[in-house]
């Protein structure tokens, strides 16, 4: 028995012995060992109700007590004067990799340099820049509306050292949603409606350049949700993006934005199906999509000018295959794709101002184990046509890669994945190069 034990069997006994004092003289028959033994049972029973009993508002609970583990908690929301939600989420990761041949641009993998000898060495990179942070915006809502928002940045910009790196921002948007009628209107940056599917990869580039088109500009979307079965939907969305052209390098013209220029904007739509398929609980998705706008080049300071267009026709596929496997692709086809990663990162033939014509595009299947382990592998090619080129420029770019992700923690993540390049060039040297790389990221 500990110290504060004993003391409080002292007080217990005292005050049994005072208050029994008037019966003690008269049971003269009952041995003190007796009235001793009986009063450690009574401190017996106390000791066991007490443990028994809730603990009381502002007292800690019995230690020997079982605790319940706890759930996680939920993520943190402030609420600010206006009253919007306003929920901070991000992760910190680190991106490391090693490759066989010079791979553009080093910290993502967008294309492979043409080799030239003994000048194909092997690098390597590591970097921080995909650390990204975001705050997610809600209400206050009315009866008919519900608001939403985003803001989102990360370091991937290139524009200053590796360990002094800006930040970009990803998205910035606000969304008013009508769920009586299956409604929204979206303003600000965020994903264009064309190609929407992320492939299965770790690398950041979301293999841009080979395969796979899509990316984020300023718009006003529209869309509308259509209930066509009991368990499938359509959507139809179309939105007014930004058109962000070349810079005009024409002799004697004032660099300017070609797609700032144009007297439109870029015209952007989608339509998509999902129903259940093969997995009853995990609905397919087909989708079809495309895109139409243009850009003016300046022949000279006099007003002359040529129109290019821009535009592009898109089909995507997500295919439960069971519960735990999935098939992914896309194709796309257009012309002038430079604004959207596709012609392998060239939209127009600055010798002649002639479109280049490009398609191509990217299957994946991704395998999940476990909720904490899934597998996947894919390629995805670019082509872009021979006839647009210019002597030198990129002709045809592929990726073939495999790879495994592991949450360590829930918190804590782990990519593995090894990827093979090869770019081929117009009247040039092709270039090849395996890439190994590895990603680790903390989520919070």
């Amino acid at each position: 028995m500990n110290a504060r034990g004993k003391f409080r069997y002292t007080l217990l006994l005292a005050g049994s012995l005072c208050t029994a004092a008037p019966s003690f003289a008269a049971e003269s028959t009952e041995s003190v060992d007796v009235r001793i033994t009986r009063l450690e049972k009574e401190l017996a029973e106390l000791k066991a109700l007490l443990q028994t009993r809730p603990a009381a508002a502002g007292t800690a609970e019995t230690p020997s007590a079982p605790v319940k583990k706890a759930d996680p908690p939920a993520p943190a929301t402030v609420s600010t004067s206006s009253g919007v939600n306003l929920q901070l989420y991000g992760f910190a990761r680190l991106d490391g990799s090693f490759d066989s041949g010079q791979i553009y641009p080093g910290n993502i993998a967008l294309w492979a340099w043409p080799q030239y000898g003994s000048s194909n060495d092997r690098e390597w990179n590591l970097t921080a820049g995909a650390t990204r942070i975001g705050m997610n915006l809600s209400g206050p809502d009315t009866e008919s509306i519900k608001l939403t928002g985003n803001i989102e940045f990360d370091f991937l910009t290139g524009l200053s050292s590796e360990n002094n790196q800006a930040p970009r921002l990803r998205h910035g948007y606000m969304k008013a949603y009508w769920p009586a009628s299956d409604f929204s209107i979206l303003a600000g940056q965020s994903w264009d409606l064309v190609s929407s599917l992320i492939p299965f990869v770790d690398d950041p580039a979301l293999m841009w350049s080979a395969g796979n088109i899509g990316s984020r500009h300023p718009q006003l979307r529209l869309t509308k949700g259509v209930a066509t079965g009991e368990k499938s939907r359509m959507e139809l969305a179309v939105a007014a993006s930004r058109t962000i052209g070349d810079k005009n390098t024409t002799p004697g013209v004032i660099a300017t934005d070609t797609g700032k220029d144009a007297t439109m904007p870029t015209i952007q739509g989608r339509i998509a199906l999902s129903l259940p398929l093969l997995v009853e609980s995990q609905p397919a998705t087909i989708a079809l999509s495309g895109h139409y706008g243009e850009e003016e080049w300046d022949a000279n300071n006099s007003g002359s000018h040529k129109t290019v267009d821009s535009w592009s026709c898109n089909l995507e596929l997500s295919m439960p295959l069971s519960k735990k496997m999935t098939l992914a692709g896309e194709y796309f086809t257009g012309s002038n794709l430079d604004d959207y990663w596709g012609g392998i990162s060239q939209g127009v033939n600055t010798s002649t101002l002639k479109e280049i014509r490009s398609c191509g595009g990217w299957a994946a299947l991704r395998y999940t184990s476990s909720p904490s382990t899934s597998f996947s592998i894919g390629a995805g090619v670019d082509n872009p046509n021979d006839n647009d080129l210019a002597l030198g420029a990129r002709s045809r770019n592929q990726s073939i890669f495999a790879n495994v992700i592991n949450k360590i923690t829930p918190n804590l993540i782990l990519g593995l994945q090894l990827s093979d390049w090869k770019t081929e060039y117009k009247g040039v040297a092709e270039g090849d190069a395996i890439r190994a790389q590895s990603s680790l990221t903390y989520k919070f």
